[in-house]
């Protein structure tokens, strides 16, 4: 799939019913994925070397763009490169370079991890929204996106441009993904969201790098609309998950299925969703279902029940 710049004033209106900062947020997307690879030659005097040994450590959605790239630069060739919650991180190993990302900047779990690193002398590089926040000073190199930030609890595009960033960076071109994008979020509703926006209950499936955006983009659904989701590697799927697929229901791939899911999801009833985007470009109509999700529950996307822009524990 393939579109013209739609301008975002214009992708605005066709989201007029829903007004949020989260609404705002998700429709800047593909500009933003555009837009920071002019910082592309700044980002890579900060990134591992090719070689590296590297770790990638965030929290909730930061944790799943950090297992994205991990998987992404370990396939590309350029070194080992392991993914880890950060109060779970293996303090055991030993690692060229620790990667953190966060957007606040002020995560506790973060901070602490970024403290006993530099304790110990390990190279850190941070990706922070938020300038003035205590990561920055901590690590021993900081990418600062303060373009964008973001006013909703929800993150969305704080993520998906440091993740577009780091692919950009092994060498990916992006132009095709910022398209799709686009012409997503140009799609009237029930053309992006046929099958879904009725559904009771959604479970997200991935292979390889797209198996962090399942997990993120269940996430959001959960965050932003209070609803029912799941997410499993697309193999792994069969292996148990599948029981609950019924009639009302639907299963998302996020990048190509495994051959014979579609025909075995289909057997029970539920709906199987998997359009030939690249995924980063479906978590934009992920978005949106989050949008309309939301909107049917009568909830405020921009402040999900207990939670806060950041984790700060006392």
């Amino acid at each position: 799939m393939s579109s013209p710049h739609v301008p975002v004033r214009e992708v605005l209106l066709v989201m007029t019913e829903y007004s949020s900062h989260l609404a705002a947020e998700i429709a800047t997307q593909p500009d933003d994925w555009e837009a920071v690879q002019s910082r592309l030659d700044e980002a890579r005097t900060l990134l591992p070397e090719e070689g590296e040994t590297v770790a990638v450590v965030g929290c909730g959605t930061s944790a799943f763009m950090a297992q994205a790239y991990a998987v992404l630069r370990e396939a590309s060739g350029a070194g080992r490169t392991d993914a880890h919650v950060a109060s779970e991180f293996p303090h055991t190993r030993d690692y060229d370079r620790v990667v953190a990302i966060s957007r606040s900047g002020t995560t506790t779990e973060v901070i602490d991890l970024l403290t006993a690193l530099k304790e110990r002398g390990q190279r850190t590089t941070a990706f922070v929204a938020t300038a003035g926040t205590p990561i920055p000073d901590i690590a021993d190199q900081t990418f600062l996106l303060p373009e964008v930030d973001e006013q909703s609890v929800v993150q969305t595009r704080f993520a998906t441009t440091t993740l577009a960033l780091l692919r950009a960076s092994l060498g990916e071109d992006l132009t095709e993904v910022v398209s799709q994008a686009r012409a997503v979020l140009a799609e009237d509703e029930k053309s992006a969201l046929e099958g879904l926006v009725d559904a009771e209950q959604v479970t997200f499936v991935g292979r390889g790098w797209s198996i962090g955006l399942a997990q993120e983009a269940s996430l959001k659904l959960r965050e932003s609309a209070q609803f029912w989701t799941e997410s499993y590697p697309a193999m792994d799927y069969r292996h148990g998950p599948i029981s609950i697929a019924a009639p009302g229901r639907a299963v998302w791939a996020l990048g190509p299925a495994p051959e014979g899911l579609a025909d075995d999801v289909t057997a029970t009833g539920a709906w199987f969703e998997d359009r030939p985007l690249d995924p980063m470009a479906d978590l934009v109509r992920v978005h949106r279902l989050c949008l309309a999700k939301s909107a049917r529950a009568g909830l405020d996307p921009d402040q999900p029940r207990h939670l806060a822009r950041s984790i700060i524990l006392s």
